[in-house]
């Protein structure tokens, strides 16, 4: 059908811009010296587990879409690399924005103490983290936790087993979650603290007549300022105070669009095999290639609240005079 046709054309330019637009950030990050530095090697890993899942599990995706009643006729050793590197991905793309929520909270928040060495440590240990955990939660199925692949229903799809899909689901969504909602909590009741601090930040006025003596070994001399009142205000916000509202301003649609993208998929593989509903196969679908946009929004935001973005790629395409 015609509704048909326009589907699957608008999965595969997702699919397109997703690997183009993270690709293109990959390459920006690794031409401008500039960005190989924190807080950049996280847009760099969270960009690389977005490439990936335009590039290997999005097209074979489509490719289940395609196919008469969503079965895998691809056989057993490619589903299960479909499956590994799905969960893979997609957990380390979860996980890699939450990393970059953390960094951006401590950024804000201690500013102080997280200075660039500690930031840099940091970044690298919640990279490595990222990955470690991503690989063991999509690995677990291949020793046994459950199975993925159905030969007699051509079935390929994420072991349905309860307890794997609880790990699962909690190591790959829920526990990320909790995080960043309670990093945006932290980071609301902070900025709310300090305008609020800018409010009640009043000057008391001097006396009508105050005396300042000052004793020394000279004659004393006594300076008398009548009438006197000082006023201190500050018109508009510091420069400190416009980077932090404008990275909460990013972590906040960071993590909308994050959870807006994902929580129908999680609770619906969560609930599905807990309490053995049918779930229609066709809201199956609209919730996982959902949860894949995230992959194309990710980029977006990011270089949205970045000017240094936008003119390095204008310098990859426009040539300078």
């Amino acid at each position: 059908s015609i509704f048909t046709i326009l589907v699957l054309t608008l999965l595969v330019l997702l699919t397109v811009a997703t690997f183009l637009w993270n690709l293109l950030v990959l390459a920006t990050i690794l031409r401008v010296k500039a960005f190989h530095r924190v807080p950049h090697n996280l847009v760099a890993s969270t960009a690389v587990s977005d490439v990936l899942v335009a590039a290997l599990v999005m097209p074979l995706s489509l490719v289940k879409e395609l196919s008469a009643g969503q079965r895998w006729r691809l056989g057993r050793e490619l589903c299960l690399v479909w499956v590994c590197f799905d969960v893979l991905c997609c957990t380390a793309s979860i996980w890699n924005v939450t990393a970059i929520a953390l960094d951006r909270y401590w950024s804000i928040t201690r500013h102080l103490e997280y200075t660039l060495l500690t930031r840099r440590r940091i970044s690298n240990i919640m990279i490595a983290l990222t990955w470690v955990l991503s690989a063991a939660i999509s690995l677990a199925p291949l020793f046994g936790w459950g199975e993925t692949y159905s030969p007699e229903h051509e079935r390929c799809q994420v072991s349905q087993e309860p307890s794997y899909t609880i790990v699962s689901t909690g190591g790959a969504f829920y526990l990320p979650l909790c995080v960043v909602l309670f990093v945006y909590w932290k980071i609301y009741k902070a900025a709310k603290f300090r305008m609020g601090g800018r409010r009640r930040n009043a000057v008391v006025p001097l006396p009508e007549a105050a005396q300042v003596k000052e004793a020394s070994r000279e004659p004393q001399m006594v300076f008398t300022a009548r009438h006197a009142a000082i006023t201190f205000q500050t018109d508009g916000e510091t420069w400190r105070e416009q980077k932090e509202k404008k990275a909460a301003l990013m972590v906040g649609i960071l993590i909308g669009v994050f959870v807006l993208c994902w929580i129908p998929f999680f609770i619906t593989e969560l609930v599905s095999p807990l309490c053995s509903c049918n779930i229609p196969p066709v809201w199956k679908s609209i919730f996982l290639w959902l949860g894949y946009s995230n992959s194309f929004f990710n980029p977006l935001i990011y270089t949205a609240f970045n000017k240094n973005y936008n003119n390095a790629f204008k310098n990859l395409f426009v040539k300078q005079r």
